[in-house]
């Protein structure tokens, strides 16, 4: 008897896991059209606007969270930062995929795969009409950190949306390159040491980059909560979602 609670318990834990819905914040544009931001995991960001999916760094299974791409709608297009295993995903690419489906990534990834638009850092493109993209650095400072993320090998991106201007870091530390981005709306910043920032750092960078809205992600098990009390005096809000 005790095994079958035990089973039936688990059987319903797995049904509430898999019904629970994704995080999804909404955003308008300056035109007033909404933009949605769907947390998925870790660094697996889905955003919808107007028709229009984009993918960035979609990966199928991390620890034990899984992603069913398959379940989702095609992507129009798709951001990859960088090739290390919890960014880069040959099947999830592939899964989102259509013969229409235009992947932007960098050099290491496109040679990978052997398709791909490469962007270096500084360089830009329009995916639609009222969508633009520009690659921008990532990397590592710490004295021995630098081999996790080298300058200039990977590619974080700031996407301009209708005018809503939205920077998604990648893996980077807190570099001088981000007090060169303006008018930041939204910006997703990264907070796993070794690999990343500390906390103290993603303050420092939310506070250079002076974004409206800061989403910590690709956290794993570090401890974000005193993130949005230790910003609320810049006038930042800051959002946590489920981007462990």
């Amino acid at each position: 008897m005790r095994l079958i609670l035990s089973l039936l318990g688990a059987l319903l834990a797995m049904h509430v896991a898999a019904a629970t819905p994704y995080e999804v914040d909404t955003f308008q544009t300056q035109s007033g059209k909404k933009v949605l931001f769907t947390a998925l995991k870790h660094a697996s960001i889905r955003i919808s606007y107007e028709g229009t999916e984009i993918q960035i760094d979609p990966v199928r299974k991390l620890g034990q969270r899984v992603t069913d791409y398959t379940a989702m709608p095609k992507a129009d297009f798709i951001l990859v930062t960088h090739e290390h295993g919890d960014h880069f995903d040959r099947e999830a690419i592939q899964q989102l995929s259509t013969a229409h489906t235009r992947l932007v990534t960098n050099s290491r990834c496109s040679d990978m795969l052997g398709y791909g638009l490469t962007l270096k850092n500084g360089e830009g493109t329009r995916l639609t009409k009222d969508i633009s993209l520009t690659a921008v650095p990532a990397y590592n400072t710490t004295p021995g950190r630098e081999k996790y993320h080298p300058k200039g090998r990977d590619n974080g991106y700031v996407l301009t949306i209708d005018g809503l201007r939205i920077y998604v870091a990648g893996d980077t530390e807190d570099i001088p390159e981000m007090a060169a981005l303006k008018d930041i709306d939204i910006a997703f910043l990264p907070c796993n040491q070794p690999y990343t920032m500390t906390p103290e750092q993603l303050a420092k960078a939310a506070q250079t980059i002076r974004a409206k809205t800061v989403f910590p992600y690709h956290y794993g098990q570090t401890d974000v909560s005193q993130l949005p009390a230790t910003l609320q005096k810049d006038g930042i809000d800051v959002r946590i979602r489920h981007y462990e």
